[in-house]
């Protein structure tokens, strides 16, 4: 059948549902360049308005797999599984948890990206450490899962290019917010590792992308049923994010309080997820026998971390960057910390220099805030609150200003929301799996 791109435009301008050979076509021709920039931002803003069915998104994850390469993993010895999160301020869960749930005996290969805007990304973090590099060989990737069982790098440019296409015009056309887009967008490079299950933490409140626990639920859901779908074993973990997570809030300092979880200490929010997401890991590839909590406390899942930065040219015992101007934020009054913005503490890290407003601009490694104070905590008057990281003095008014009416203290605790807010599962087993 000959397809244009009018013609799907039109269906789904119209309220229509695609069928598997239109998806097919116009994710290939676009791939291809045969379909114009403006057809698909067209198309683009149809589905923003008018949404697609489970299947329809199904299958335009699927056919944005099958635009590139897939990262083949059938060799690797151990079960392999991976973890996505949505984004979030302080969110540094994948440093302590990749080798944690290595270390448990699963094989855990992490594509990771880098931080735009408020929200961090797992790159920039792991790159303030001297020597590690993120970019490996699918070759290299395959070993050093086989020999260390834990892996965090780039994700290779063969993997969804018609993802990485779509994600640059949907930023520059105003249909970032479609939720059929967002979950075919992150399921496409997840399918494409070749993983055989996932777990995906989806982050709710001020500093994640959605706002409300039922756009996060419709999130969590379709991103379930695109991997059941395409036969991944899949589920989801909903977490707060209204207040930062853990203590530190960019690169260096986030690397720093991830290593601390790993060494048996670190805030008790980034250990509970830590674990909470290892468990449902660790469930998916039949190894729910082991108990992290135990391999965390014995140093193995540190042990792995180790040998996973060192694989990839890290000095995991070097010392990290430190920034040379540290300014403190201080309570105005006595009482208790009854709210900590994440997205105020988030724009306040990214205008010190932890963030980065284009794909091209660079970070500072050591950039960025300490939290001194979670909700619930006591603090008194003129007492340190936050500490503002920067090399660039000059930057400490913008993260200021970011941080006016970001936190608030109260004469009693009104208590705290729960971390982990729900947890989403497959109706049925996806095809293949039992």
């Amino acid at each position: 059948m000959i397809h244009s791109a009018i013609d799907v435009i039109r269906v789904k301008r119209d309220g229509g549902e695609l069928g598997d050979e239109q998806i097919d076509w116009v994710i290939g021709a676009y791939t291809r360049g045969e379909v114009a920039e403006e057809q698909m931002a067209a198309l683009a803003m149809a589905i923003l308005l008018r949404g697609m069915t489970p299947a329809e998104t199904a299958r335009w994850t699927a056919a944005m797999v099958a635009s590139g390469e897939t990262l083949v993993l059938d060799g690797i010895r151990k079960p392999t599984v991976d973890k996505h999160s949505t984004g979030g301020v302080g969110d540094k869960i994948t440093l302590p948890l990749t080798p944690l749930v290595a270390a448990c005996g699963a094989a855990v290969p992490q594509l990771s990206g880098r931080g735009l805007g408020h929200t961090g990304g797992t790159l920039d973090k792991l790159e303030s450490i001297p020597g590690w590099r993120a970019r490996l060989s699918t070759v290299e990737i395959r070993d050093q899962l086989d020999e260390v069982g834990a892996v965090v790098c780039a994700a290779t440019e063969g993997l969804a290019p018609a993802d990485r296409k779509l994600y640059a015009l949907r930023d520059v056309t105003g249909t970032v917010e479609s939720i059929p887009l967002i979950a075919s967008s992150i399921m496409s490079k997840k399918i494409a590792e070749g993983v055989q299950s996932l777990v995906l933490d989806v982050k709710c409140g001020s500093g994640a992308f959605m706002k409300d626990l039922d756009q996060a639920r419709r999130l969590a859901t379709a991103l379930v049923d695109i991997g059941t779908a395409n036969g991944l074993r899949t589920s989801a973990v909903i977490s707060d994010m209204s207040v930062p997570l853990g203590r530190a809030v960019g690169n260096a300092l986030e690397v720093a309080e991830a290593v601390a979880v790993l060494r048996g200490g670190g805030p008790p929010d980034v250990v509970e997820l830590t674990l909470a997401l290892a468990r449902e890991m660790l469930g998916h590839a039949g190894l729910s026998d082991v108990d992290p909590a135990v391999v965390l406390a014995d140093g193995r899942a540190y042990q792995t971390w180790c040998r996973m930065i060192a694989a990839q040219g890290g000095d995991p015992e070097a010392e990290l960057p430190r920034a040379e101007h540290v300014e403190v934020v201080t309570a105005p009054e006595t009482g208790t910390l009854a709210k900590l913005d994440a997205y105020a503490v988030g724009v306040a890290a990214w205008r010190l220099g932890a963030g980065r407003a284009r794909k091209e601009d660079d970070v500072q490694h050591a950039a960025g805030v300490l939290c001194l104070a979670k909700p619930g905590d006591q603090v008194t008057a003129g007492a340190p609150l936050l500490e503002l990281h920067t090399d660039r003095p000059e930057t400490i008014g913008g993260a200021r200003e970011a941080l006016a009416g970001a936190y608030a203290i109260s004469g009693a605790d009104r208590g705290s929301t729960p971390l982990i807010l729900d947890r989403v599962v497959a109706d049925h087993a996806p095809a293949g799996l039992s």
